[in-house]
């Protein structure tokens, strides 16, 4: 009995090689003509027979050699399942390689269509869940030759009340889910055991972002996203097709879907008016009463509508989409009183928040308007959703963001707004600083650490650039005291470099020593110290530079030979550095470099926007009207 046991275990790992690591299909083939169950052998402790690992891992030739190996009387062998209950069938699903081996099984054994995992997923299902389009087509269009009525909803709903509809979405395979939405509509109101609908699962994602730099951008335009032979395509180009592809396909999902979603009409009823103070003198309001305000009746919290998910996990297409086809859907308001304004700014998502502010009629109808704890729109940008990346930047640049968010909103608030207090009897801007006070001392410490480093550094390049001046290239004549290559064209460049780079390293230190001895109050965080920061940085950056100029015409000076080939080894060697810092910090300062180019965009497009929308023709008439001359009186 041992003997059998130790030859079971060497068969296997011998398979096991062969399939996985040596990729031996030679071998496989060998060792399973010599064992008694064939290719239908189990290998892994999971009970997977060998075609099983076979198709997992698209070695389709091989899964159709170890079929041939099967005799038609086991055939009813062919539906032995794993120890999750998927049989050979639903690896099929695992990959779109595999189809012949699909058509091979179900021509053999067309029992195996219809059987299920233990999740209670069958072949189709499984295709769904990987997002493979092809096996999951030819698998579709048995299931629709063979099986019709209530026979589908085997197929297409498993035990946890999952539908295909709702894995192909998280798949994120939307050519796939379009086609199911299409061929199946009743799946688009399904919902899941968290009660969540396709259309909400959508909206808790962003689509693949389009590329944001011009060159990229133009070559993404250029791209067919329906080509299907790629093998000619280089790799970057290819996942841009994918990922183009993904994005057409996920926008017209996303057009299907919305049209037959009107779950922003159930609404929760906007809180009275008489529930909010605009001082805290007078009568005050009991504890009890207060909690009766601030407490949500008892009972189940339903998932956000698709709306309000968009708008907190960034995806604004859906939003811009609702609001295309349902603009009542402004007006929605969720189980905690706050409508898609509040959600917008508590997540700060600033695309979903501009695309509001560009339709007017959110603001008037929006910007009053307060949760059920009696928060109105300012009071949500002190109660922002914590940011993973913000982790990445510094303290300062993140409390100058929340500082520029709560101006931005009090800019649409009216003065009642500014004024109202919450439950717990504050105003939006005491609830500001209360919740950043924390941060403003991390900024501040931040700040005072970095102006004190580059305080340092600054002052030992002013030292090394004062030196220079005083030991220029070639040395002083000593009759008269000038520096001897003072004709030189040269020798005028490493003088203004250095004088440069002397003059803009004590301009940093004055920026940084302002810096260090600033009070640091909420509003210095808005521009003045982040401005003083950036302009410190800069002009040491430029100190470096101009150190690095002098120090490459100083080695051009004195070590040039005259020969063409060594003076321009020369110059590649001694400018190098200057260009890597220029790459280098042009790269780090992208954002802010940009950020005045793109303002200037806007107001651009704005200003020309206005001259090239057509004019209501009530303003042409009235203008005829003014400037046409009345007629001449008539002759008798």
């Amino acid at each position: 009995m041992d003997q059998e046991a130790d030859n079971l275990i060497k068969t296997n790992s011998e398979l096991y090689k062969a399939l996985m690591m040596k990729k031996d299909d030679e071998k496989v083939l060998e060792i399973c003509a010599s064992i008694t169950k064939g290719p239908l052998h189990t290998i892994t402790i999971h009970q997977d027979t060998v075609i099983h690992i076979a198709v997992y891992h698209k070695k389709t030739n091989l899964a159709l050699s170890l079929l041939d190996m099967v005799p038609h009387c086991d055939t009813h062998r062919l539906t032995w399942q794993n120890s999750n209950g998927s049989t050979i069938l639903h690896e099929t699903g695992t990959n779109n390689s595999t189809v012949s081996v699909a058509k091979e099984l179900l021509r053999r054994a067309p029992m195996l269509l219809g059987m299920s995992n233990k999740q209670g997923e069958t072949a189709l299902f499984y295709a769904a869940r990987h997002g493979k389009s092809k096996i999951f087509k030819y698998l579709h269009d048995e299931v629709m030759r063979t099986n019709q009525g209530p026979d589908m909803k085997t197929f297409l709903i498993r035990d946890d009340k999952s539908t295909i509809l709702h894995l192909a979405i998280l798949s994120r395979n939307y050519w796939m889910a379009h086609e199911i939405a299409i061929k199946h509509k009743r799946l688009i109101y399904e919902k899941d055991e968290d009660e969540m609908t396709p259309l909400q699962l959508l909206s808790c994602r962003q689509l693949n972002l389009l590329p944001k730099r011009y060159i990229t951008r133009k070559i993404y335009n250029l791209i067919d996203p329906n080509v299907e032979d790629t093998s000619q395509m280089l790799s970057f180009l290819k996942k841009m097709r994918k990922n183009k592809f993904r994005y057409e396909w996920g926008m017209k999902l996303i057009k299907l879907l919305v049209k037959e979603d009107t779950s922003w009409e159930n609404t929760e009823a906007r809180v009275g008016k008489h529930r909010v103070k605009f001082h805290e003198y007078g009568k005050k309001t009991s504890t009890t009463q207060a909690e009766k305000i601030t407490t949500i009746e008892a009972g189940i919290r339903l998932p956000h509508t698709p709306l309000l998910l968009a708008t907190k996990h960034g995806c604004t297409e859906i939003v811009e989409e609702i609001l295309q086809q349902y603009p009542q859907a402004i007006e929605h308001i969720d189980q905690d009183g706050r409508n898609i304004l509040h959600v917008a700014i508590m997540n700060r998502n600033h695309e979903v928040f501009e695309l509001l502010m560009n339709k007017k009629y959110t603001t008037e109808r929006l910007r009053g308007k307060i949760d059920n704890d009696a928060n109105t729109l300012l009071h949500m940008v002190a109660k922002e959703i914590p940011d993973v990346d913000a982790e990445l930047r510094g303290p300062a640049f993140v409390l100058q963001d929340n500082i520029r968010m709560f101006k931005k909103v009090e800019g649409i608030c009216t003065t009642l707004d500014r004024m109202k207090r919450n439950s717990k009897s504050k105003t939006a801007e005491e609830v500001f600083n209360e919740h950043y006070n924390q941060l403003r001392a991390d900024a501040k410490e931040w700040m005072l650490e970095n102006s004190k480093n580059y305080t340092v550094v600054a002052v030992l390049i002013a030292t090394v650039a004062f030196a220079a001046a005083y030991t220029v290239p070639g040395g002083l004549d000593p009759n008269t005291g000038q520096p001897v290559l003072k004709k030189k064209t040269l020798f005028f460049y490493f003088t203004v470099a250095d004088a440069v780079s002397l003059s803009a390293a004590l301009t940093s230190v004055i920026m940084f020593l302002n810096i260090i001895t600033s009070s640091y109050r909420f509003k210095d965080f808005e521009k003045s110290l982040i401005c003083k920061m950036n302009s410190g940085l800069t002009m040491l950056m430029i100190s470096v530079a101009m150190l690095m100029v002098a120090f490459a015409v100083t080695l051009i000076l004195t070590i040039t030979s005259g020969r063409e080939w060594t003076d321009i080894t020369l110059y590649a060697v001694s400018f190098f550095p200057v260009l890597v810092f220029i790459f280098s910090y042009f790269e780090f300062q992208k954002i802010q470099l940009l950020s005045p180019l793109r303002k200037s965009k806007h107001i651009i497009r704005n200003i020309l926007s206005k001259f090239s929308d057509p004019k209501p023709a009530v303003w042409y008439s009235g203008v005829r009207a003014r400037t046409t001359p009345p007629p001449p009186p008539a002759i008798i």
